[in-house]
């Protein structure tokens, strides 16, 4: 039995894109995953390029497993992801010893590679942004528990100056509506109960519907995907990341009244408060812009969690906007949020531009906004003590095996004492105390 060795770095698309691998390579070659690279017969490196030297550590990653092919000559590795994307022909190049490079677009390709690799003895490199025929060539998923990850679109058109996803992961382009919802059907029959739409933009989705490849269809929006999935026989909670406040429509923001499966919390990243920065990042919206989203989506679903992504330091910042971002997050009061400092990514605008800050002033920023963020998440978390909350239990707690752990509607870990037969359903807990990074709870029984 063949062996697979699979380690994965960034997003939840790249969470997807793995689980996804796995299913295809045990279709085409019977493998099953181990956790020790040293048993493998293949080894695959998923990878990411948002943070900072990427690229340097999925080479070092390699170099670790180098040696490995001494020992073992017929050893397939494959680098595939958006470090693969952006590298490409340069990966083989530096690191001659591996077989094969895919990116984010054309994993579906992988056993035709490797068999060509295999024939051929030559390293094979496809990185190409096809229209999104991979989810034609993708075995079902199979999962393991009761959530599941859906990819609804990919790429990204937004260009913000700053991000290389335009670059590795292609333009938007999104799945016809009724894939997906043949997809979701297939999950709520393996018993999951709860679904995440992802998507670089995913409320950008606008997925064909009716008619036939080629033809002129009919689009159907998230809002309408979202109505139409809360039907699906089973599913009891749906949710989606990560979204684009430019995106963010008046029929989307209704949903939030008319579906009460949708989950009471967003992630909509703002990046920064300043109108001048936000300009230079390309974003395309104003602070007061933002707002108005916030307050439009508070009016719908009052209880509505929102978390977002913020970026310090980009070059031009000044100490009066990154005030303005403080300013935002006191006005706004997040419920939580990645907080990043800038660095260039090379081969985008932002790379180009003059006025790099200082990383002494970067720091200092970020440690500014990361007290603020962190005061307002524990504020929100004891305002959640005494309440009454409809959790998901989705398996043992992490640090006490003896425990359960669940997830709130808001996305909040909640640990508490219950009997593992509750694993897989929803229940009601007490919520007793708020800890820095999850909750404790107590079951309310019948």
């Amino acid at each position: 039995m063949k062996k697979l060795y699979l380690r994965t770095f960034g997003c939840q698309m790249n969470e997807y894109d793995s689980a996804r691998i796995a299913d295809l390579l045990a279709d085409a070659e019977g493998v099953v995953l181990t956790e020790r690279p040293e048993e493998a017969d293949i080894i695959l490196f998923n990878t990411c390029s948002v943070r900072e030297k990427a690229q340097e550590r999925v080479f070092h990653d390699l170099g670790r497993v180098r040696l490995l092919k001494k020992n073992k000559p017929e050893l397939i590795i494959g680098v595939g992801g958006c470090v693969a994307s952006q590298e490409g022909e340069a990966i083989v190049a530096r690191a001659p010893y591996v077989d094969v490079v895919f990116g984010p677009q054309t994993l579906h390709r992988l056993p035709e590679l490797i068999a060509a690799k295999r024939a051929s003895g030559k390293a094979q490199v496809d990185i190409r942004f096809p229209e999104i025929e991979k989810f034609d060539h993708l075995p079902p998923p199979r999962v393991e528990g009761v959530s599941a990850f859906v990819s609804i679109m990919e790429g990204c058109g937004k260009y913000c100056t700053y991000c290389v996803v335009p670059y590795t992961r292609g333009e938007e382009i999104s799945r016809p509506f009724e894939d997906v919802l043949v997809e979701v059907a297939d999950l709520a029959d393996q018993g999951v109960q709860e679904i995440t739409l992802l998507g670089q933009n995913v409320n950008a989705y606008r997925g064909k519907r009716g008619g036939k490849k080629g033809d002129s269809a009919e689009t159907a929006d998230l809002a309408e995907l979202l109505g139409y999935l809360a039907e699906v026989p089973g599913i009891e909670r749906l949710r989606y990341t990560t979204s684009h406040p430019c995106e963010m429509s008046a029929r989307l923001i209704e949903a939030y009244g008319k579906v009460p499966k949708l989950v009471s919390q967003l992630h909509l990243p703002v990046q920064s408060g300043s109108d001048r920065i936000l300009a230079a990042m390309k974003r395309g919206y104003t602070a007061l812009e933002y707002k108005s989203i916030v307050r439009r989506l508070r009016a719908v679903r009052p209880q509505l969690s929102l978390t977002s992504d913020f970026i310090v330091g980009f070059p031009g910042e000044t100490e009066a906007d990154f005030d303005a971002t403080l300013k935002l997050v006191q006005d706004v009061k997040f419920d939580g949020a990645f907080n990043f400092i800038y660095s260039s990514r090379p081969g985008t605008p932002a790379a180009e531009l003059d006025e790099q800050v200082p990383r002494a002033i970067q720091q200092r920023r970020f440690e500014a906004l990361q007290t603020l963020l962190d005061a307002q998440y524990r504020e929100y978390s004891e305002t959640m003590v005494g309440s009454t909350q409809r959790v998901l239990v989705t398996g043992p707690a992490l640090k006490d095996p003896k425990e359960l752990q669940a997830r709130t509607d808001n996305n909040r870990v909640v640990n508490f004492a219950g009997d593992e037969a509750l694993i897989g359903r929803y229940i009601d807990v007490t919520i007793t105390a708020a800890l820095p990074h999850s909750l404790r709870g107590r079951q309310v029984m019948a």
